[in-house]
């Protein structure tokens, strides 16, 4: 028999319940077959309908349960049918299961399911279709409770609320809310529930991937919200009107935290931690004035203005966080003493050494090529000698990749190309910043693969020799494998090469004797959750890591974040890593255990079973422009020493117009235990 009893899930029926075999492929592939990797779970019930496991469950009582829930914790009553009708529904599913119900009871549940579609937003009537899917197909449990021959069974309820946007946030930052929030005019409110999240907002206002647009239900009736431009649009309003940050600080505690790294995991373990009393110190390798990790030395000026990045950082020290600059662990201080000294410690190091190309002649210390891209704008942020000359190429199709041919035109380069081995529509940069080098000047060579460093007598780089290429069948990553055609060799002419095919963590401050395990891929081990979907197989989140990560090594009170623990990602992945940390550490400090909560749990289940279908057949009145900042056009914005910031942000009519396109789209998820 198939795992699931009874599923109403996306509209498809199966019922196992008297026998058969019915298969729900989210059942199969999205769900853990247990809760936590050891108690197992006997029903699911969400927006989407009803998942049942265990053919013993109180469906009647979870549903009434639900029905409280939705009302009395998540209902915003903003509107008629959401206030009266979840309370409606609340209490005729009491009336039900205290044995005092009727069998039109029943029809009132149906009744009021359908009046609730004419709902504010989409929480209430969502939450009505999994109550009204127990009714019609668990009719007769209904009818024993209303005999009196039932009592409820207790259960364990995990619920929790999220959204599509939401649930793709690594952050999981409450997006409708801030969002609503500015629609009101209450900038101020919105920033407050951002950085319930997120501790950086002016930075994560600027240079997000944002993948929750990418989750967006109004981009099945036009466009996507601009989420990312909103949370500038708050963050920017609390310092471009000098007020003061709210934030305080809980009485200060005995335990203490080190951190390695200030970059956004480490800054971000920092300020939760700082707000619950824990003083925290963090080591960090670059002098004062760039802290901030990668986004300081590897996120160019004119994405990220560093007046702005550095308030967010002093923001974090006024919490009493104490950063040490200019101190290497494992070199100024070694990690055993920072282990000796404190109750806890995180490494937090990010990605800083580049990765290797693997051509001919990258080894031989020629002239013109460079260590790498990240050392690249590290060094011409910091100032420093690059060592670049007038015509520069730069291999690779990331970000960093397309930040230093960006940089390098503002560096004084009179040509700057990229050499790509797959297409642009591969590319696994942003397209909007390949759209911004290819406005300022920045050539392209796509199907490209450099095979060999070409250099004159003086070992003076003069070009690099290349093999195109033509696309295959789809590699592991989903993505056209790219292979060489053969005898089409030729040179790029050039005086530079820069190498930004990636970058990895330097781990090497970790002695071995210390325990802490480290990947093939060179980042920190982590414990996890054992959790398996029914068809065998390890749940991972988007990066092929274990879902459900506790951010504790293999050694006692020594965590790890960011980049060291779950490969080089993007600064909101960063973020919402080190939040976790923070909260497990927290745990760690006051309890003597680490582990995730049902919050921790609850969250990372609803990101991997997906909140957004892009099927979806969204009903709307009309359609409404999506709103987009001001932006410096023109390649001039890219000419030597010219880093002032490209993106202009909204007026504050625009940011009004732009969150009123929200639908505000919540969900309530419920699992019983």
């Amino acid at each position: 028999m198939s795992q699931v009893v009874f599923s109403s899930w996306g509209k498809e029926i199966v019922d196992n319940r008297r026998g058969g075999d019915g298969e729900v492929e989210v059942a199969k592939k999205k769900l853990p077959t247990t809760y936590d990797g050891e108690r197992s779970w006997s029903a699911f019930m969400g927006w989407d309908g009803v998942i049942v496991n265990d053919p013993n469950v109180d469906i009647v009582a979870m549903a009434a349960e639900y029905a409280k829930r939705v009302q009395e914790d998540y209902c915003c009553a903003k509107c008629t049918p959401g206030k009266r009708g979840t309370r409606v529904l609340q209490d005729t599913m009491a009336r039900i299961i205290s044995g005092q119900g009727e069998e039109r009871d029943l029809d009132t549940v149906e009744s009021v399911a359908a009046l609730l579609q004419n709902c504010k937003c989409t929480l209430c009537l969502t939450s009505a279709r999994p109550v009204l899917d127990t009714v019609k197909h668990y009719r007769d449990d209904y009818l024993a409770y209303i005999r009196g021959e039932r009592q409820p069974k207790q259960a364990d309820y995990k619920v929790q609320l999220t959204a599509p946007c939401q649930s793709k946030c690594p952050a999981h930052i409450d997006i409708p809310a801030y969002v609503e929030e500015i629609k009101d005019n209450r900038p101020g409110e919105a920033l407050a529930t951002i950085r319930e999240n997120m501790p950086l907002p002016s930075v994560c206002g600027r240079v997000c991937p944002h993948p929750c647009e990418s989750a967006c239900r109004r981009k099945n009736v036009d466009d996507s919200v601009n989420i990312m431009v909103l949370k500038r649009t708050a963050s920017d309003f609390e310092w471009q009107h000098n007020q003061i940050p709210p934030m305080q600080p809980k009485p200060r505690k005995d335990k203490t935290v080190a951190i390695v790294g200030a970059g956004p995991a480490g800054l971000a373990a920092a300020y939760y931690l700082a707000l619950e009393g824990f003083p925290c110190t963090i080591y960090e390798a670059l002098p004062e004035g760039y802290g901030g990790g990668m986004i300081a030395v590897g996120i160019p000026a004119y994405r990220m203005p560093r007046h702005i990045l550095q308030r967010d950082i002093d923001i974090i020290a006024a919490l009493g966080v104490e950063i040490i600059y200019n101190t290497r662990v494992g070199k100024d201080i070694s990690l055993p003493e920072l282990k000796e000294k404190y109750d806890a410690v995180l490494l937090a190091p990010g990605a800083h050494r580049s990765k290797p190309m693997g051509v001919e002649g990258e080894d031989k210390g020629y002239k013109g090529f460079l260590p790498g891209g990240i050392d690249f704008l590290r060094e011409a942020y910091m100032g420093q000698p690059t060592g670049m000359g007038k015509k520069v190429v730069v291999v690779g199709g990331g970000n960093t990749a397309i930040d230093c041919v960006r940089v390098a035109l503002r560096e004084g380069a009179e040509e700057s190309v990229l050499l790509y081995r797959r297409t642009r529509k591969e590319m696994p940069a942003d397209s909007w910043e390949v759209d911004g080098a290819d406005e300022e000047g920045v050539k392209f060579e796509f199907l490209v693969l450099p095979k060999k460093i070409v250099v004159d007598e003086n070992e003076q780089v003069t070009g690099v020799e290349c093999v195109r290429m033509e696309l295959g069948e789809p590699d592991d990553s989903g993505r056209r494998r790219p292979q060489p055609v053969e005898g089409s060799e030729f040179v790029v002419e050039c005086d530079t090469v820069i190498p930004a095919i990636g970058q990895d963590p330097d781990l090497s401050f970790i002695p071995e004797k210390m325990g802490i395990d480290i990947t093939r891929w060179n980042t920190v081990v982590t414990k996890f959750l054992p959790l398996k979907n029914a068809a065998g197989r390890n749940l991972n989140d988007d990066m092929g890591n274990p879902l459900s990560r506790t951010l504790i090594t293999d050694l006692e009170g020594v965590f790890a974040s960011g980049d060291a623990e779950i490969g080089p990602l993007t600064v909101v992945a960063c973020v919402g890593n080190g939040h976790r940390a923070a909260k497990v550490i927290q745990r760690w400090l006051e309890e003597g255990k680490a582990y995730l909560d049902d919050d921790d749990i609850m969250e990372d289940l609803l990101s991997h079973l997906e909140v957004y279908d892009k099927n979806e057949q969204v009903p709307w009145l009309d359609s409404a422009a999506r709103e987009n900042q001001a932006e410096i056009h023109g390649a001039e914005r890219a000419s030597e020493g010219n880093y002032s910031e490209v993106e202009l942000g909204f007026k504050d009519s625009q940011a009004v117009r732009e969150a009123e396109r929200c639908l505000r789209c919540y969900r309530v998820a419920m699992m019983a235990v």
